[in-house]
């Protein structure tokens, strides 16, 4: 009887060790794509609306940093355009005035014509009549032309400003604080209240959503991996069994490099290995760091 239940036992051990016994074909840890969020302007952080752990939107203004400057800089430049402008003289009044003169003196042009046909003028004053025209039409053309060029040169003072009033529209845009990336804000750097600087970092956000496992595969096994193909990825579970997911391939080293410290023995470290990443669709119970092993055989 005794002997029987060793054998019971025995053949439940080895039954374990078989359900648990498992092959890994490469070894490396969970990693994300991180952004950090910087600030684009300078000034106090008057809104910023970011907490560790919230999950953010893409394009979604999360801040504004106090911009009180800047638009009473652009009110003044715009007043300064303004003030140019009103320079620029009135054209059509001092135009219309020659136009008048020249309408009356073809009416009578028109008249010594008839009078001219019924033998009732002379040549000569026709030819007085058509020379005064053609003067004023000179004249014309001549204040038409100085009225364009006093108006562009008006009109170009004014390029400056405006330059300078894109400037500070653009620099009012970056007041905003808008999250760049959909994703988990991992780390906070800022708070609202504190006066912060062109490129201060204000945290870091990262799309956990689908997370990327970097391992790494010795040369003889290259031959049973590509980008694109589908592989199972494994993490480790309670009572020493494991959790499978279903992964991407997304790439391959073109290069090897040595076996990184952090996941192999002294000897293994001089191995050349490739290192691959692989996108596994993430539930949120997989976090940066987190260790994994990879399974190139179908499950």
């Amino acid at each position: 009887m005794k002997a029987f239940h060793i054998a019971i036992l025995c053949s439940m051990a080895l039954g374990a060790c078989k359900a648990n016994k498992h092959q890994a074909d490469a070894f490396g840890n969970f990693e994300a794509v991180e952004t950090i969020v910087g600030a684009e302007g300078t000034g106090k952080l008057l809104v910023f609306d970011v907490e560790e752990g919230m999950v953010l939107p893409a394009d979604t203004i999360v801040g504004w940093i106090d911009s009180t400057q800047l638009h009473l800089k652009k009110t003044q430049l715009q007043a300064n355009i303004k003030a140019v402008l009103s320079k620029r003289p009135d054209t059509q009044p001092q135009l219309q005035v020659i136009r008048e003169q020249i309408a009356r003196q073809q009416v009578e042009q028109q008249r010594i014509t008839n009078l001219l046909k019924a033998r009732a003028a002379t040549p000569k004053q026709l030819d007085d009549i058509n020379a005064q025209i053609a003067i004023l039409e000179k004249q014309y053309r001549s204040l038409a032309s100085s009225l364009q060029t006093q108006v562009s040169g008006i009109n170009s003072e004014t390029q400056p400003l405006q330059a300078q009033v894109a400037q500070v529209t653009d620099q009012l845009t970056q007041s905003r604080v808008v999250n760049p990336v959909k994703g988990t804000v991992l780390v906070k750097y800022a708070e609202r209240g504190e006066v912060v600087t062109y490129g201060k970092a204000l945290y870091k956000i990262a799309d956990l959503s689908d997370i990327i496992l970097r391992a790494y595969v010795g040369e003889e096994q290259l031959g049973e991996v590509k980008p694109g193909q589908t592989v199972t990825v494994l993490t480790d579970m309670p009572d020493g069994k494991y959790k499978e997911w279903p992964g991407t391939v997304t790439w391959i080293a073109a290069e090897a490099e040595f076996t990184p410290k952090i996941i192999q023995t002294k000897e293994e470290r001089t191995n050349l290995v490739y290192a691959v990443k692989v996108k596994v669709k993430n539930d949120g119970s997989l976090k940066i760091g987190m260790p994994a092993e990879l399974s190139f055989a179908k499950k």
